[in-house]
């Protein structure tokens, strides 16, 4: 596979493709966005990285000689990323970095600094960004959870509109399998081993219905923290975010809804239902828009009422206080 100079430079500054020495760490964003600035100032493109010593690094862009020699160092091991980045296209899997122009505009317009340096993927990348409804939710449903996933990955489907979610059990599954069942299409923001995942969704990435997407190594194991790190990515690629089921001021889920609702990236609606979640009921508190069980409209009506609710909630909101 061949790479753009700019972005070899990225994968060989901010990802661990190729890396051998464990001890050494490829570049943080807090690192990576200062850099960028510093490049900038000078003029510099990432790919000038590649043909600059380390001495001239420091020179050029004011670094400590630590810091240059760690640049230097991460961009010799050219060899090893490419056959890494040719493993992995075999397997359907590449690279997309913020040096690229198809890199989710969503992603630079929300997140800004905070937008991952480097993503993989696998399928259908014109689906990133597309109009669609992000959905989230735990693993543990009851029967309002699992009816309300199924029927708005069946209305993403039948409307049109992608299903984003994070691709974990429960809620996630549901909905994009419901999705995909409509000929709709999904994405899903991984937290972990995209290239498992890629195994088990060949007939959707082959259709272009789906596109599977993460900011972490392809083979990258689950953790809590990269869970966390992720849920902000399926909430900022969307219109809009329905939470099935919160739990209360912890977990993923409360995690990407507040984060979501503090910085109004997208309008979320929260299910709402006599035996909701606690945590549902909190999200309402802090400005989620309720999303009733059953949904009386047809499938087809969702995008519709998602924007009408929204609107007439941000109307009233900018109204003035007379008091």
């Amino acid at each position: 596979m061949n790479l753009a100079p700019d972005s070899l430079a990225l994968l060989l500054l901010c990802s661990q493709l190729g890396m051998e020495d464990d001890s050494l760490k490829p570049l943080t964003l807090r690192e990576w966005n200062p850099l960028v600035r510093q490049m900038q100032a000078s003029n510099l493109h990432p790919s000038d990285l590649l043909e600059i010593s380390a001495a001239d690094l420091q020179t050029r862009l004011d670094l400590t000689a630590e810091d240059a020699n760690r640049i230097s160092t991460l961009i010799t091991r050219t060899g090893n990323l490419q056959r890494v980045v040719d493993h992995y296209a075999a397997l359907g899997i590449f690279p997309l970095t913020r040096a690229d122009a198809d890199y989710p505009e969503r992603y630079r317009t929300r997140l800004k600094d905070s937008a991952p340096a480097v993503l993989f993927y696998a399928g259908e990348k014109a689906l990133l960004g597309q109009p669609g409804i992000a959905v989230a939710g735990s693993r543990r449903l009851n029967d309002a959870g699992q009816e309300c996933a199924r029927f708005v990955g069946n209305a993403c489907g039948l409307s049109g509109q992608a299903l984003y979610s994070g691709g974990a059990k429960g809620v996630d599954t549901i909905s994009m399998d419901s999705a995909l069942e409509a000929r709709g299409a999904a994405v899903g923001v991984l937290a972990d081993s995209l290239e498992r995942a890629v195994r088990g969704q060949k007939d959707a990435l082959r259709r272009g219905d789906l596109c599977l997407v993460t900011p972490y190594s392809p083979n990258a194991g689950f953790s809590v923290g990269a869970a966390m790190g992720r849920n902000r990515l399926i909430y900022c690629l969307a219109d809009y975010a329905i939470v099935v089921a919160s739990d209360a001021e912890t977990g993923g889920t409360w995690a990407g809804a507040t984060e979501t609702l503090k910085h109004n990236w997208i309008p979320v609606f929260v299910l709402e239902h006599a035996q909701m979640p606690e945590g549902n009921k909190l999200l309402l508190q802090k400005g989620a828009l309720p999303f009733p069980h059953p949904f009386e409209e047809p499938p087809r009506e969702l995008p519709g009422w998602l924007k009408e609710k929204a609107s007439t909630f941000q109307s009233y909101l900018k109204q003035p206080n007379l008091f």
